[in-house]
């Protein structure tokens, strides 16, 4: 079976489809962008979107994080993403849909910040990436792209404040999901992936760590992807940050 998947490195929803076709025992070669030539790149080899994951498999396109899940358990039922229960199906998409329209855009929002007021915290990020040109080269020329990415995901102060305000309501969400085990659970599904990625990329930034290892969220993404790569130092402003959770 050919797949290969194009990715930006480090992306949350790239991470999930990665972890996904390991967990569907799926062999794949990765391609890794550049933030903003990625647009360029993947139009070139024929996909309709901009955007990563981007996976190619089977003669296939399928771009998005949600659209891989569904055609991975097409292509390779067994171990599948999603339980054969309708109702319990609908609580893993309504949690998979949380993560990708609801969680995923506020760390990113919070990580592209960080990267426009110190862009050499990309290089741990970019730790393993094949991007054609050496890591360090790539970050000292890559204010531009830095720049345009920030402006991209609408990345600034007001956002970044909004972000953080919504953070503790968006943890209690994915909280509220392990404890009816939608997530958590001993097999992971499809919205596990979707999530703890998303989470175990808010755990790189130390600003945000005394928000999340109280809580269950940081045991699901330390169990899902252990290992995520890079580090941001504290950056954001004190007083932008809300309280840690009350201890149990």
């Amino acid at each position: 079976m050919a797949a290969r998947l194009y990715v930006i490195p480090a992306s949350h929803p790239a991470t999930t489809a990665a972890l996904m076709l390991d967990f569907k025992g799926i062999p794949f070669k990765r391609t890794d962008l550049m933030p903003v030539v990625s647009k360029g790149v993947l139009r070139t080899v024929g996909f309709p979107r901009v955007t990563v994951p981007a996976l190619k498999i089977e003669g296939e396109k399928v771009q998005g994080s949600r659209e891989i899940a569904r055609a991975l358990d097409q292509i390779k039922p067994d171990p599948p993403l999603f339980p054969a229960d309708p109702e319990k199906r609908a609580a893993v998409e309504d949690a998979e849909r949380f993560g990708d329209e609801e969680l995923q855009h506020p760390i990113r929002q919070l990580l592209w910040w960080g990267f426009k007021h110190d862009k050499e915290n990309l290089r741990g990020y970019s730790a393993g990436a094949k991007l054609g040109v050496p890591i360090g080269l790539a970050i000292k020329t890559g204010g531009p792209l830095v720049a345009l990415s920030a402006r991209f995901n609408e990345a600034n102060d007001a956002t970044a404040r909004a972000a953080l305000a919504a953070l503790p309501g968006l943890l209690d969400r994915v909280d509220a999901y392990v404890a009816d085990g939608t997530i958590g659970g001993e097999k992971p599904n499809a919205a596990d992936f979707q999530i703890a990625t998303s989470i175990g990329l808010a755990l790189t930034l130390d600003d945000l760590k005394p928000l999340i290892e109280p809580r269950p969220a940081a045991t699901l993404a330390h169990r899902i992807v252990p290992n995520y790569p890079g580090h941001t130092p504290p950056i954001l402003p004190p007083a932008w940050l809300p309280a840690p959770p009350a201890a149990a």
